[in-house]
């Protein structure tokens, strides 16, 4: 063997083609390439699982995992939300019709508390579901956490609304917790018993169940009383539940309450058919 004897193996080195050099080379017209085809055109560039024009198998086949019907989503609250709810309300009770209230969830939420952030101030929270880390947090703060998922805003448990700004809320909170308490369990019966004794005050256009709620709370449980009411006085008293209330207009509902109490229903009607959310055109 000597060095100018070596060569490849055979079969190991491939001659390529020169195509497109004209008949000469032995390609034809086309180079090799045939007459027509995608392999035909210059550019051309086969993608990932292309199978010469028909359905790939990752269309045919496409399905992967399950939707478990089982699953459920909770609208998720922190604890550092119900200490700057506590702050504006002074609320020492929050239940899921309070937190729907103050505008945090929707009625079909399902409630979550988790432990993010920091909680001092001492709440009984009620909701659908708590983490592990949000109960030592609020049972440290000298609070509560309670799985209730009973939803209803109109007698959601919470602070007293008194008009007064959250600093007052908060600073009579601090001192007469124990009596806010009471006078709150006290309340509801109370509060019951004059709606069940009155009139259906939602029948005067412009009153709608929370506004009946709060004239009911001011001693005005039937036709006749509030008939007798006068208008600056019921404004006084939306006024002073803040300005989700003091956008209404109280001017006709003392002549429909008059009309209410006398029976007087066709006309009562006819009146406000004239009115546009029980005020005057």
């Amino acid at each position: 063997m000597k060095l100018s004897s070596l060569q490849p193996a055979k079969g190991s080195v491939k001659v390529n083609d020169r195509v497109g050099r004209g008949h000469g080379s032995g390609g034809g017209g086309t180079a090799k390439r045939g007459h027509k085809g995608a392999k035909s055109r210059s550019g051309y560039s086969q993608k990932r699982g292309f199978e010469g024009g028909q359905m790939p198998l990752q269309r045919r086949v496409p399905k992967f995992g399950f939707k478990n019907i089982n699953r459920v989503e909770y609208k998720a609250i922190n604890l550092d939300t119900i200490q700057a709810l506590f702050d504006k309300t002074g609320a020492n009770s929050m239940d899921l019709g309070f937190l729907y209230n103050n505008g945090l969830t929707q009625k079909s939420d399902r409630v979550k508390i988790l432990g993010r952030g920091e909680l001092t101030a001492a709440v009984a929270l009620k909701a659908n579901a708590f983490s592990a880390s949000a109960i030592a947090a609020i049972e440290k703060a000298g609070g509560s956490a309670t799985v209730d998922a009973t939803f209803d805003p109109s007698a959601s448990a919470g602070a007293v609304k008194t008009g007064k700004p959250a600093e007052k809320l908060v600073a009579q909170e601090v001192v007469a917790a124990p009596a806010v308490a009471e006078t709150a369990v006290e309340a509801k019966p109370k509060k019951a018993k004059k709606a069940a004794e009155g009139d259906d005050l939602k029948i005067i256009e412009g009153i709608g169940p929370k506004i009946a709620d709060l004239l009911i709370n001011e001693g005005i449980v039937s036709f006749a009383d509030l008939a007798a009411t006068p208008a600056e006085r019921v404004k006084e008293i939306l006024d002073a539940a803040g300005s989700n209330y003091a956008m209404h207009d109280p001017t006709t509902w003392a002549e429909q309450a008059e009309l209410a109490r006398d029976g007087k229903l066709d006309e009562l009607k006819e009146l406000q058919d004239k009115l546009n959310a029980g005020r005057a055109e």
